[in-house]
């Protein structure tokens, strides 16, 4: 009998649920590229809406709304700062370089979050020999931290600094929503801190594609003409953008029970011999390192001889993604191969 897939390389695994795919067929469609997908509005309207922003933009995914958004806020010859481990920064194929022509000054954040006096500290002088420091990237929560998220009061002073100083301040928030769900944040709170922001919905949410962009409208304005430029602009979209609306609709509050399994299962990983380190589980993302007596490639293959699917996340360090496609059973089932692994 062939063994049930327990899929947790990432939360960008998930299959529309029944309720989502009956919002997907109802779906009224127009043309997005003319502008007349009443469900793309409704998905870009209701999405700017929630986080108090002016107007918003539907694309096929967080890569692309981020690059468009550095691609808008910054001119070739310009500077981004971000973490080290930034999503933009490090898995979006050097699209800075490629798509901007600006430079990046990375910080060493803590797991993935930067502070104001980091920020502070890589704005370059007034110099020609220097870049112009132009973007501030923050990423919520952070892939490459294991899924932490930013405490709200440092974004206000990163936020306060940008503005200050005449830079800009761009939002990765690929996985807001399962920070604002582990620290009760508003949206609202969110939107005002930022010049722009990024959400995806096709992670936690659940959405089969698309994130959304936000800004002011003026900002939105330009990156329609960026996202034509990339090829990202979509004809009968709305099919897409009513997964979208479904997903804001009802799959935000269950993030928390992702978050409950991501800590169950690293309670499961903590009392295996042969893991040293499992990272602070603050979200649904786990990454944990295993010891030498375990090669990082045999583990991951025993896993898949058994039906689960995890990430390799560099040397001996593995990544687990829970969301809404893991159910209880699975998490046992994941506890019963954990306790037969033999070093």
């Amino acid at each position: 009998m062939k063994k049930q897939v327990i899929d947790l390389r990432s939360d960008t695994v998930t299959r529309p649920s029944r309720g989502m795919l009956d919002a997907m067929f109802a779906a009224k469609v127009g043309d997005d590229v003319f502008g007349d997908d009443p469900t793309v509005i409704a998905l870009e309207t209701k999405a700017a809406v929630l986080f108090g922003m002016e107007a918003a933009l539907f694309c096929p995914s967080g890569t692309m709304t981020n690059q468009i958004a550095v691609k808008v806020h910054t001119r070739p010859g310009d500077e981004v700062i971000c973490d080290a481990g930034a999503h933009v920064y490090t898995y979006e194929g050097g699209g800075i370089a490629f798509n901007s022509g600006a430079s990046v000054r990375v910080i060493q954040g803590d797991r993935g979050r930067i502070t104001m006096e980091q920020v502070a500290s890589c704005v370059n002088p007034t110099d020609i020999h220097f870049p112009l420091s132009r973007l501030v990237v923050a990423e919520n929560t952070s892939n490459r931290g294991g899924g932490s998220y930013y405490d709200q009061q440092e974004l206000e002073r990163i936020s306060l600094f940008c503005r200050e100083h005449s830079l800009r301040f761009h939002l990765d928030g690929a996985r807001f929503f399962n920070a604002m769900i582990a620290t009760g944040n508003d949206p609202l709170q969110t939107g005002k801190l930022f010049d722009s922001i990024s959400i995806c919905l096709s992670k936690g949410l659940g959405a089969p594609v698309g994130s959304v962009l936000l800004g002011t409208g003026e900002f939105i304005h330009q990156a329609r003409r960026v996202r034509k430029v990339l090829g990202g602009a979509m004809r009968q979209a709305g099919y897409l953008a009513a997964a979208g609306i479904f997903a804001l609709d009802h799959h935000i509050n269950r993030l928390e029970e992702d978050h409950d399994r991501a800590k169950r299962i690293g309670r499961l990983l903590e009392a295996c011999p042969f893991v040293t380190q499992v990272v602070p589980i603050e979200t649904n993302i786990l990454v944990f390192t295993l010891s030498g007596m375990m090669p990082d490639v045999e583990f991951l293959n025993y896993l898949k001889e058994e039906g689960i699917l995890a990430l390799g996340f560099g040397p001996q360090t593995i990544r687990m993604v829970t969301h809404l496609d893991i159910t209880e059973p699975m998490v046992g089932r994941l506890a019963e191969v954990l306790k037969n692994c033999q070093m």
